[in-house]
């Protein structure tokens, strides 16, 4: 996944928070989630940090948006369980930020 920053905001890296086993970590001047290689990393993690980037992103105040891409997302929701929203995720389409966030409305 791919985090754009806000204009206010120049760099952003690191973890966002315990429990999810991924972090932020920037390669050139991008930024990107990576999977936390020490430690446990929680079945719905990944999902759960996509979701996290994707409400800071609805904020503009750190984060401006997100770049998911489907076949990453399915695994997301795979890892955490929801089956019956894989159908639903178009392998070859990039998802934003708004869209996971629709997402996440119609699996609640």
């Amino acid at each position: 996944m791919e985090i754009f920053l806000s204009e206010q905001c120049e760099s952003l890296t690191g973890s966002l928070g315990r429990g999810f086993g991924y972090y932020i970590h920037r390669r050139k001047n991008r930024f990107f989630s990576v999977r936390n290689t020490k430690g446990a990393v929680p079945p719905d993690g990944h999902w759960r940090f996509i979701l996290t980037c994707a409400q800071l992103a609805q904020n503009k105040l750190h984060i401006a948006d997100i770049s998911v891409d489907g076949l990453e997302l399915k695994l997301a929701l795979w890892e955490a369980g929801f089956m019956y929203g894989l159908p639903a995720i178009d392998p070859d389409k990039t998802y934003n930020a708004n869209e996971i966030i629709e997402l996440n409305d119609k699996l609640k």
